[in-house]
């Protein structure tokens, strides 16, 4: 069955290509280009261009192809394995990887690297996800844990279940927060306005995100970030609802931001308790070149 996207835009927002490419992050953007060129993408019920600009209010339409079906390969690509064993392995993603395959990334993937890599990955979830407890997003970098087996699995998932596992976040967002400390408490769902994106909505799931500022540039603030919940853009989307969005956040913040490979946004932290021996572990990954590159030219210029 055919999948349709609809999407309202609320403001001019430029050329269509670039806006769903930012916007529909499971397709890749030659995929988007691909529907364009074959017509897929309708503007208030007329096809459009590449190069065409989008204004308020207009109404865009995208008739998605059914999806091939996905085979899974281990492929050879590079993996920073930080810590396994017979049960667990912690990974430092970078950025621009997409965890799993998808419609829109069939390949390319984390889990087609960790087929590679790794011995055993546990089959709790989908085909499509083996060994994948949770998830960051493409372009956040940093620690995730993976399990090799179904016990690891259970064990790691009913510990983010129960809030007891540790993670945190760094991220440079626009502003300069003046509060030291403090704790976001909104819940989030899919957006009214578009399918693609989330939001902070009354019927949403409960999202709480507590930040501390660790260092300020003026229009920038360099904070860290502990989920209680794992909202799917939570991060992003609580630091854009209270007025301090993610630099180089091309859905949730302003266009005019910081260069980078996507938004600053790093998982530092993650401990756990492992499922086997119980023994506390915790694991630390260090910010990644562009993002210290970043904060180097700020602090020049502060």
């Amino acid at each position: 069955m055919k999948e349709l996207i609809t999407l309202t835009a609320e403001k001019d927002l430029g050329r269509i290509d670039k806006l769903l490419g930012a916007r529909l992050t499971d397709y890749s953007r030659s995929q988007v280009q691909q529907w364009l060129k074959e017509q897929l993408v309708l503007v208030n019920d007329v096809p459009v261009k590449a190069n065409y600009k989008v204004k308020k209010q207009d109404l865009i339409k995208i008739e998605v192809p059914e999806p091939q079906e996905l085979e899974l390969i281990a492929e050879n690509i590079p993996l920073e394995i930080v810590y396994q064993d017979e049960d667990v392995a912690v990974i430092n993603k970078p950025q621009g990887m997409v965890v799993h395959p998808s419609a829109g990334h069939p390949n390319g993937t984390l889990v087609n690297a960790l087929l590679y890599h790794l011995k055993d990955l546990s089959s709790i979830n989908d085909v499509v996800r083996p060994g994948i407890v949770h998830r960051i997003d493409k372009d956040t970098s940093g620690l995730l844990m993976i399990a090799k087996n179904d016990a690891a699995h259970l064990s790691l998932a009913q510990q983010l279940k129960d809030k007891t596992s540790l993670r945190r976040y760094v991220a440079l967002v626009h502003g300069n927060i003046p509060h030291d400390k403090g704790v976001i408490e909104a819940p989030i769902g899919r957006s009214k306005v578009d399918r693609k994106m989330q939001a902070v909505v009354e019927d949403g799931k409960a999202a709480v995100t507590h930040f501390e500022v660790l260092e300020r540039f003026g229009d920038y603030t360099l904070i860290e970030l502990q989920l209680e919940t794992g909202r799917t853009h939570q991060i992003r989307v609580h630091m854009a609802y209270i007025g301090y969005p993610v630099a180089g956040d091309p859905v949730y913040g302003p266009k005019k931001t910081l260069k980078g490979q996507g938004q600053f946004l790093h998982a530092k932290l993650l401990g756990f308790k492992h499922p086997r021996t119980g023994e506390e572990m915790v694991f630390e990954a260090p910010l990644p070149a562009i993002f210290q590159k970043t904060l180097a030219q700020l602090r020049k210029k502060d």
